[in-house]
């Protein structure tokens, strides 16, 4: 053995075979390191792919929910507009049409709008941006509810007090003290002149967090109610004089005809049925002028009968 160690060629067998088996060796151990790295390349490889398709997948769901939810939203805006369009219009056409005058006062105070009705009573051709000052103009108070006065102890004219109170400081009184609905009636002149007896209500505008936004007027006019109330008012003046005008003939009369009966000179009879048929005549007139005038024009015969 020793002797084939020796031997150069045997040697070198040797050597060659220790060479080879660990060349054999280091390339099985490299083999087995490679595939693993491989594998556990492939593994990593796998993990990224389902998790960059994990969030992509995600956010194409969340851009059609978003997109989804715009598309609702568009949808319920658009349909919030027309109903805000619909009732813009409704109220428009309804303070258009309505008998009665509408004013609207902003906070600060000026007119932020009007219907064709208020324009027509208060004589203007637009009240906007107009401040109830320049609209009423000195216009007074002449009457107000017991409501109002409760409400409002010393604000509204009384028996007691003859300062005037103008329908401008109840605007003002609603709009900046605080004050609730007011009720009033007021004498007003228009710019052409013209004078008309009105029925205010003022009334605050409350906002939904409690806040004023305003104060509405509505504006009624009453000059014919009120021309009517004073002509009955006047007819019945003149009727209670006409009464005491028919007594006093009647008694005028009934004391001829007694002095009548109890005289015997027939010159003195004569004059005393002259004088009653003067009476009986002027009676006549009185009251047959007054029946005519009062069927043909109440007004006129008022006026014609104060005269007389």
């Amino acid at each position: 053995m020793v002797g084939s160690l020796t031997n150069p060629v045997m040697l070198r067998a040797v050597v060659v075979l220790i060479c080879a088996v660990c060349a054999f060796l280091i390339g099985l151990v490299l083999i087995r390191r490679l595939r693993r790295n491989i594998a556990q390349e492939a593994d990593l490889s796998e993990t990224s792919t389902s998790l960059e398709t994990l969030p992509l997948h995600l956010y194409s769901n969340v851009i059609q929910q978003l997109k989804q939810q715009k598309h609702e939203l568009r949808v319920q805006s658009q349909a919030e507009q027309h109903r805000a369009r619909i009732t813009e219009t409704f109220s428009q056409a309804v303070l258009s049409n309505l008998c009665s005058g509408v004013l609207v006062f902003g906070p600060n105070g000026l007119v932020k709008t009007g219907n064709p009705a208020a324009k027509e009573i208060l004589g203007f051709a637009s009240a906007t941006g107009m401040s109830a000052e320049n609209i009423f103009r000195g216009a007074v108070i002449c009457s107000a509810n017991d409501t109002d006065r409760e409400a409002a102890p010393g604000v509204f004219p009384d028996d007691t007090h003859d300062e005037p109170v103008r329908l401008a400081d109840e605007v003002d009184a609603v709009l900046h003290g605080g004050s609730r609905r007011r009720q009033v009636g007021a004498q007003y002149q228009t710019p052409a002149g013209q004078q008309r007896f009105l029925s205010v209500t003022v009334s605050p505008v409350p906002a939904e967090d409690g806040s004023l936004l305003g104060v509405a007027c509505l504006i009624n006019d009453l000059s014919e109610l009120e021309r009517i109330r004073r002509q009955q008012q006047l007819h019945g003046e003149i009727s209670a004089e006409m009464a005491l005008r028919l007594r006093t003939s009647l008694a005028t009369i009934a004391g001829y005809a007694q002095q009548l009966a109890n005289s015997r000179d027939p010159e003195l009879a004569r004059q005393i049925a002259a004088d009653i048929a003067h009476e009986a005549a002027h009676l006549d007139r009185s009251i047959g002028g007054f029946l005519t005038e009062k069927r043909a024009a109440p007004g006129a015969a008022a006026a014609r009968s104060v005269g007389k």
